[in-house]
């Protein structure tokens, strides 16, 4: 069943896929709908999950889950990342490239490899302040709060 992001309580549990590239707008008007029927007919051991999905900062694919209502289950979490890798040879973008951190840096996201930061941090262009999208966010709650967070906030702390 689906139901609005703006809706979905603190505690719902998300996954955080992170495009390769910024989405188009075009992209993103036909990516909407689909994120919808997804969420609509999601579910775990033929019960419909209570889920929502939507597309963040142009880059960002949030899937969500109100486990207080039906906890999604193996099976279910494989299907969405069947339907987000579907969604992946469709736009010709990857969700899966872990090399790659999101910052928000002057309003725009801005990817760095992992092999390049330390060279960052070492020049300065990134510290503990800046902004970083961290995918390991698990709640909506914590999204709301705390997305992006100080990269010193962060897994990334050991850095600084």
């Amino acid at each position: 069943m689906y139901i609005p992001f703006s809706e979905l309580p603190p505690q719902a549990r998300l996954w955080i896929y992170q495009a390769s590239r910024a989405l188009t707008e075009a992209e993103q008007a036909e990516i909407k709908p689909l994120l919808e029927r997804f969420a609509t007919e999601w579910s775990s051991h033929g019960k419909g999950l209570q889920a929502s999905a939507e597309l963040l900062h142009d880059q960002f694919l949030v899937l969500a889950n109100n486990e207080d209502e039906t906890a999604a289950s193996g099976c279910s979490i494989d299907k969405s990342v069947g339907f987000v890798r579907e969604l992946e040879q469709r736009f010709n973008v990857s969700f899966f490239d872990r090399t790659q951190l999101a910052f928000l840096r002057d309003g725009e996201v801005s990817l760095v490899g992992m092999q390049e930061l330390k060279g960052k941090v070492a020049a300065g262009e990134i510290d503990k302040d800046t902004l970083y999208f961290d995918t390991l966010v698990n709640n909506y709650g914590e999204l709301q709060q705390a997305w992006p967070r100080p990269a010193g906030n962060s897994w990334l702390s050991r850095y600084f």
